[in-house]
């Protein structure tokens, strides 16, 4: 749509009868411009105040024809200027037409104030003016942004009275509305019922299976979808993403390329397939990702370089994240945060801090997400009095009031920095409930620290808040009982866990082989290659062993067994198991990343450094908090984690 220039603007001086506007040369006899095809080429809201200015001041003493004000209402509000259109709606000279309901119903539904649509609605209908299957289409979808359901309902009901529920665009919205609030089972009726069925409509009831984490009944429907489209691949990826099933996000993508070659893919699968990618670890599928996109020519807006820096950050090359990031000259908020967060996690922390302080020069105010990231930075890089100096100034230098993440970050940073007991006074102060992340950070500090009595005297709080079903406190409980030597006590939370059917989260460690992903739990006995890797992992132990590179360290183990047991244990780790396959997999010098969902231990950490050392290779293990990078028998936390 081309903008409106000065010039179509400056021929504007009155309207004759037929509701077109004329020029002075118009009057002795040549054709103007209706005043349709001017609102029609404006793409904004200031350039329809600039035409609609000239209509003001150029127009005859008596107020605009009720066409006009209407043309005006209708363009205002499908450009996002509802508030001025409201002004012209309700000073409308006559009852207004069931066009302009609907324009203005729809005009506040894509608004922050989606209730007003349905105030508007209810308004047309006290006044007796009757909804036709545009006006609940629209209403329908300002229920679904306003978040009420009831309201939805009541809806509904209405349209079934009004013989509408079967019209395929108000059906299209009813399934979306019940797949908004994960009502897959509504959404399904209403689908089944519907007489025409499109690709919005598909789309709608898939999405309504994936909210509902129902990924199976999705997956069936999506097979049998005649001809779904970007969005549809688009709303499959992102489910299978949402609900951690990495994997098969990938494999869903591959499906797309290799056998819907008519279906490009759109930014948002993009996005969606650089986020499992990262969560997976997965390099070299992700640099394919990038390779591909490149290839295309697709254009790389915000959100795909924020997901690439993010994907190679999390993927352990933060040299590559930061290649990208210094090339893209059009940076928000959230390409600043991805790389700031990545800068962090690696125990970059000085330079997460200059980023931090380049933005806030800029005139960029940093968000919440972005406050948690240089937090974070601070954190794991031992920088207590610069990461003390941004909590205390969120809410009067930024205005972030700091949530209970931001909390926790800060915990970490004292409890990480030596300061238990002033970590602890922080807990005691926090103006929300301390989760099991922030008890988690506090228990580790004791254990680290040896502080043993300040340990004792969280117990308690920590009991409190493991009286239902979630592992996290119990699991807190035992370790600690278990690193004091208690094995009565562990054993009586752990009989606990087993009455209250709790699980344990078991440790799960990735890693990417040629293009191909393998995982590892502890002790793991399902790899085809098991018994091949457990015989070079025991040759790679023996011979750190035998170099004095590595002594077994079985403080890790949380059971009462015998020292060659533990050692036993600790040997079967899954980050060892990983590494032992990329060894036995990648040629010499390759480095080797691996991701794992809980913190490493004290033992791979030391197995890994003797390994960079004696196989002269480069290790990185991205555990639940940050990156480990060993390198000549070194690593990057400087043991600081």
């Amino acid at each position: 749509m081309h903008p409106v220039s000065k010039r179509s603007i400056s021929i504007l001086l009155f309207e004759n009868p037929s509701g077109a506007f004329c020029t002075s040369s118009s009057r002795r006899g040549f054709s103007s411009p209706p005043i349709s095809h001017l609102l029609k080429k404006c793409s904004t809201v200031s350039q329809l105040k600039q035409v609609h200015a000239h209509l003001i001041v150029n127009s005859p003493p008596t107020s605009l024809p009720s066409s006009l004000r209407g043309s005006l209402i209708c363009s205002y509000a499908s450009l996002g200027g509802v508030a001025y259109a409201a002004i012209l709606f309700d000073r409308f000279p006559s009852l207004p037409s069931i066009l302009l309901w609907n324009s203005m119903i729809q005009g506040y539904s894509k608004t922050t104030a989606p209730q007003q649509s349905l105030r508007l609605f209810q308004q047309m209908l006290l006044i007796g003016v009757t909804p036709d299957d545009y006006t609940f289409t629209f209403a329908i979808t300002a229920c679904s942004r306003y978040g009420s359901f009831k309201s939805g309902e009541c809806v509904h009901g209405l349209a079934r009275k009004s013989g509408f529920v079967f019209n395929q665009f108000v059906g299209n919205a009813l399934v979306s509305f019940y797949s908004f609030f994960s009502r897959s089972s509504d959404a399904q009726k209403l689908f089944d019922e519907m007489p025409l069925r499109d690709v919005f409509s598909w789309t709608s009831l898939i999405r309504g299976y994936v909210n509902a984490g129902d990924l199976a009944a999705a997956k069936e429907i999506f097979k049998e979808m005649p001809d779904p489209n970007d969005v549809t691949w688009a709303v499959v990826i992102a489910g299978y993403v949402s609900h951690h099933r990495y994997s098969d996000a990938l494999r869903c993508f591959r499906d797309l390329l290799q056998q819907h070659p008519k279906v490009k893919p759109n930014e948002a699968i993009f996005v969606c397939v650089l986020s499992a990618c990262a969560h997976l670890g997965a390099l070299d599928q992700g640099r394919w990702a990038h390779a591909y996109i490149d290839k295309i020519h697709f254009r790389k807006s915000s959100n795909i370089y924020t997901a690439l820096i993010d994907m190679y950050a999390k993927c352990g090359r933060i040299d590559s994240a930061k290649e990208i990031f210094d090339k893209f000259h059009s940076k928000d908020i959230l390409t600043w945060t991805s790389m700031i967060s990545g800068l962090g996690m690696h125990g970059h922390g000085q330079e997460a801090l200059r980023l931090f302080y380049q933005l806030v020069s800029l005139g960029i105010k940093p968000d919440g997400v972005t406050l948690l990231g240089v937090l974070n930075g601070c954190s794991h890089s031992g920088l207590v009095d610069e990461g003390c100096h941004i909590f205390d100034n969120m809410i009067h230098l930024w205005g972030v009031v700091p949530k209970i993440e931001h909390y926790g970050c800060f915990i970490d940073l004292l409890s990480r920095g030596g300061c238990p007991e002033k970590a602890f006074e922080v807990v005691k102060t926090m103006p929300m409930i301390p989760d099991i992340v922030i008890w988690r950070c506090l228990l580790s500090a004791c254990r680290i620290h040896g502080n043993v009595h300040l340990g004792q005297q969280i117990v308690d709080h920590i009991a409190q808040m493991a009286t239902g079903s979630h592992s996290g406190g119990h699991t807190l409980l035992s370790n600690l009982y278990a690193s004091m030597g208690q094995w009565d006590k562990v054993a009586k939370v752990r009989k606990s866990m087993e009455g209250r059917r709790i699980d344990w989260a078991p440790g799960c460690s990735c890693i990417e082989i040629n293009g191909v992903v393998h995982e590892f739990l502890s002790a793991d006995k399902f790899h085809p290659l098991i018994k091949e890797i457990r015989e070079k992992l025991d040759e790679v132990l023996r011979r750190l062993s035998g170099e004095g590179y590595y002594i077994p360290n079985t403080t890790p183990v949380l059971f009462d067994l015998v020292e060659e047991e533990k050692v036993q244990a600790v040997a079967w780790h899954s980050e060892k198991l990983a590494v032992a396959l990329g060894l036995m997999t990648t040629e010499e010098g390759t480095p080797i990343r691996i991701t794992k969902n809980l913190r490493i231990c004290e033992d791979c950490h030391a197995a890994m450094k003797g390994v960079s050392e004696v196989y002269k290779r480069e290790i990185v293990v991205r555990d639940r908090s940050r990156f480990h990078t060993f390198k000549s028998g070194n690593c990057t936390c400087l043991n600081y984690w």
